[in-house]
């Protein structure tokens, strides 16, 4: 058997890369900056500002609009609902999906690791285990960027969201943009 420890340090780094954008897809699904809206009425949303996530709506306001929500508005927005737009559907499936087929891509990376550092297995197995590595990774990556494309194209196009009336939103933001540094 081969000693490979002094020949997958790059495999360690990509190891490493591959968690780091793991741990930021988790981040991103309980985002509400996935959609900035500006809106004009003021009455109920005194921000004008409208944060729209994949799973939730939510809005400033200082006025009493619910029981118990005077500062932050939320209301959540499930895959059954009507009004649910197929890109926020779409991406509440797909960045689920990515989360899970990462996660098994970076256990069958440390499970590729540690073969390699303490020589256990065959060449072949431990090549076996990297390529499937890369290959789950590479697929948790373009589930993720599914949703990231889609809700991009629908914010550039400046498509609607028909809210029902409980969540007290207006039909059509003046603007809407991806994010905010200030708003985040």
């Amino acid at each position: 058997m081969t000693y490979l420890a002094h020949t997958a340090h790059s495999q360690f780094g990509a190891l490493w890369l591959s968690f780091v954008g793991w741990i930021l897809t988790s981040m991103s699904l309980g985002l509400i900056q996935w959609r900035v809206w500006q809106v004009s009425d003021t009455k109920v949303i005194t921000s004008g500002v409208v944060w729209v996530g994949i799973w939730r709506a939510c809005f400033n306001s200082y006025t009493d609009v619910s029981e118990g929500f005077r500062n932050m508005h939320c209301r959540y927005i499930s895959l059954r609902e009507a009004f649910t737009p197929p890109e926020i559907a779409a991406g509440q499936v797909l960045m689920l999906l990515s989360l899970i087929v990462g996660l098994s891509g970076n256990a069958g990376g440390v499970y590729a690791m540690r073969n390699a550092y303490f020589g256990v297995g065959k060449n072949s197995s431990i090549l076996l285990s990297f390529i499937s590595t890369v290959v789950l990774c590479l697929l948790a990556a373009v589930l993720s960027l599914i949703p990231l494309i889609w809700n991009l194209s629908s914010v550039v196009t400046n498509q609607t969201i028909q809210f029902p009336s409980e969540f007290k939103l207006p039909q059509a933001p003046i603007s809407q943009i991806v994010t905010r540094i200030q708003d985040a």
